[in-house]
């Protein structure tokens, strides 16, 4: 880079060209081949490179950048070996990274830039970027764009900066300049950067935007979509994997006094590493694990956030159910440093995920840039079949909207009379899986029952305060992704599959399909948890399909093993309280304390082997994220039917009292 005015290729630096043919990667790695875009077409390129490709669940053990880039893309696996080596990349010579179309699905963790920056990338090439993955290339300093700008560049020319921030917000434009957030937000505090609040006249405005509105520095105001703001945060948490990262940055940018703006308002969280002792795979690791513990208790001690630390053994439960039970309310704006913190959209918060980076910064200073999102809103009509769920519905948004990107980078509204049919736990899997449409965000409208929810379990709670909070979209606001009605009652039990990723056909969440539509596939394992769905209504579909199962006479089938993990302390004392536990137990299912586990890659419920087949009532389905063998997306309905069934059948009333079934 000449200067922070232009950009060029360094002499003796090299561009990795992430390749569908994995031989060809291999050899970029080994020095043997140089590629040019006059040699790859766009459709060489691999597609949907997720953040547990780049940075697999273990390499963020390691929460130093500098030791976690040593094992950059471990997840890139083909027959079961590593295509990237340990150090590959790390010792390698190359400064530009080029990809496909959707770069960085998946996970929020910025550990999957970090892994790029530190081993010497300095600019990524892709079609599309997911957009919390953006947003850490730009907060990290990392430049993006797309072929044309690389074709420029390697004919030697000087690419001006402006060419790579072309349709950013002038905020993140300065971001860029600067080199990373913490250099900008540093320049602001200098007096050096002064930020325009938006000129946007009085309009109708969607739920993104009439939030993010409310909560503009210096006062409400109207905005549109692309407009930078600087916005005051109401709240967020962070938790083992990534609470380390946050303290480490501030004690780098900020010094060992710093200070957070809000501690009532910020939490931290054990939840997802507390099985990972328990788990083969992550043996390797365990003394980096307690490490993380232990970082996340010093961050906790230091800032005085609220502490959902682990207590006599058990995690009070997975940060988003625990979050929406106790801690967002309509009209927040929630950040957190995990992708599916968009599940805080089923309580009418705006919520989404950020990087270590970008927390570390909102957390000392309450406040954070955001762009004002584009919107899409889905109109529910109708009711639910027996048998179909909320998940069933997001599969099918996935497999018909966000295969075609029409939630990329949105926000995802949800209403209509159809959703006075979904109760608050349906509503939350809604907003839960708007990250794996690469979605910005996910707002669901708020109702009587949002509230009267929220009041039985917030004892002391002002019901009419809450009122006041609630955000309705303004009836002529404007939609870019348009106005789409889905009929509830034509949604069918759905699946996604894994994929073939040998073959170059990704294991991903738009991978879907009806049930009835897949043949006869054999399980080895069923999972029911997670934040999608180890909450209270989920637990009762698991139970609602174990009972009449043991009414029948059947149990879990021989060489099946199904597990099922409570999503937080307030969901099993329901089920204790209610008997679903006697009835888990009868079934012969596992039942686990609450964590995120298998979801994660970190718990029981894991596969051992490549030809395991799971059906899974969790979020993801990517390569190696739930161990190595084959994994199938479904309901928890299906899911339970299918543990009985040992395959894959979605669950019909009475099924298992006829023959056959």
């Amino acid at each position: 880079m000449d200067s922070m005015t232009t950009v060029t290729l360094t002499a003796g630096k090299r561009v990795l060209f992430l390749t569908r043919d994995f031989e060809l990667i291999r050899k970029q790695l080994r020095g043997e081949l140089d590629l040019t875009m006059d040699d790859v077409s766009p459709d060489d390129l691999l597609d949907d490179i997720n953040t547990d490709v780049m940075t697999p669940a273990w390499v963020c053990f390691d929460y130093e950048p500098e030791e976690l880039a040593k094992n950059a893309y471990a997840g890139l696996v083909e027959h079961g070996e590593r295509v990237v080596p340990e150090r590959a990349l790390y010792d390698a010579d190359f400064e530009v990274i080029v990809s496909g179309e959707r770069k960085g699905v998946g996970s929020s963790r910025e550990t999957a830039v970090q892994a790029e920056k530190w081993s010497g990338i300095r600019i990524a090439i892709a079609a599309s970027f997911a957009p919390i993955h953006a947003a850490n290339n730009i907060n990290q300093g990392v430049l993006m764009g797309g072929y044309d700008l690389l074709r420029r560049l390697q004919d030697g020319e000087a690419v001006p900066l402006e060419d790579f921030t072309r349709g950013y917000d002038p905020i993140r434009k300065l971001i860029v300049a600067h080199g990373g957030l913490f250099n900008f937000s540093k320049a602001l505090r200098r007096g050096e950067v002064e930020i325009p609040r938006p000129e946007t006249r009085a309009r109708s405005l969607t739920m993104a935007e009439k939030t993010i509105a409310r909560h503009l520095v210096g006062g409400a105001g109207y905005v549109k979509p692309g407009d930078a703001v600087l916005a005051r945060v109401d709240g967020g948490y962070s938790h083992e994997f990534t609470s380390a990262q946050v303290h480490y940055f501030l004690e780098q940018e900020c010094g060992a006094d710093y200070t957070a703006a809000n501690p009532d308002r910020f939490a931290v969280f054990e939840d997802h590493l507390h099985y990972a002792d328990g788990v083969k795979g992550m043996m390797p690791y365990v003394d980096k694990i307690r490490t993380l513990r232990e970082m996340q208790k010093v961050y906790q001690r230091h800032t005085g956030v609220r502490d959902y630390s682990v207590r006599d053994g058990i995690s009070p439960g997975i940060c988003h159910e625990v979050a929406r039970r106790h801690i967002i309310a309509p009209g927040d704006l929630i950040l957190a440093t995990d992708s599916h913190t968009t599940m805080g959209g089923g309580n009418n918060a705006y919520a989404h995920g950020v990087g270590a980076t970008e927390f570390a910064h909102l957390v000392h200073a309450g406040f954070t840039p955001l762009t004002v999102p584009e919107s899409i809103r889905f109109e529910l009509t109708g009711e639910l079949q027996p048998g179909c769920t909320a998940k069933d519905v997001m599969l099918w948004v996935l497999m018909t909207f966000a295969r075609r990107e029409e939630t990329l980078n949105r926000c995802m509204e949800f209403g209509g009379p159809g959703l006075a049919s979904l109760s608050m736990d349906e509503r939350a899997t809604l907003a839960n899986m708007a990250t794996e449409c690469s979605a910005r965000a996910a707002m669901v409208e708020a109702d009587d029952a949002t509230i009267e929810w929220l009041v039985a379990r917030r004892p002391g709670v002002d019901r009419a305060l809450l009122r006041e909070r609630v955000v309705s979209p303004d009836p002529d606001a404007h939609y870019d992704g348009g106005v789409h009605s889905i009929d509830l009652s034509a949604i069918r039990p759905m699946v996604a599959h894994p994929g073939d990723p040998d073959r170059g056909i990704p294991s991903d969440p738009t991978n879907g399909a009806r049930v009835d539509e897949i043949g006869d596939v054999k399980i080895d394992i069923a999972y029911g948890g997670s934040c999608t769905a180890g909450k209270v209504d989920d637990l009762e579909m698991y139970a609602r399909v174990l009972k009449e199962a043991v009414d029948a006479g059947r149990a879990v089938a021989p060489g099946v093993r199904f597990f099922i993990q409570y999503g937080s302390v307030d969901v099993r004392d329901h089920c204790e309280r209610a008997g679903l536990a006697e009835i888990f137990a009868r079934a012969g299912a596992t039942v686990l304390h609450p964590g995120c586990g298998a979801c994660i890659g970190c718990g029981p419920g894991v596969s051992e082997t490549r030809d395991q087949v799971t059906v899974s009532a969790i979020n993801r389905n990517y390569t190696g994220r739930s161990g190595p063998g084959r994994l199938y997306l479904a309901s928890p309905l299906t899911v339970a039917a299918s543990a009985i069934a040992g395959r894959i059948v979605a669950y019909e009333e009475g099924m298992f009292s006829r023959a056959g079934g």
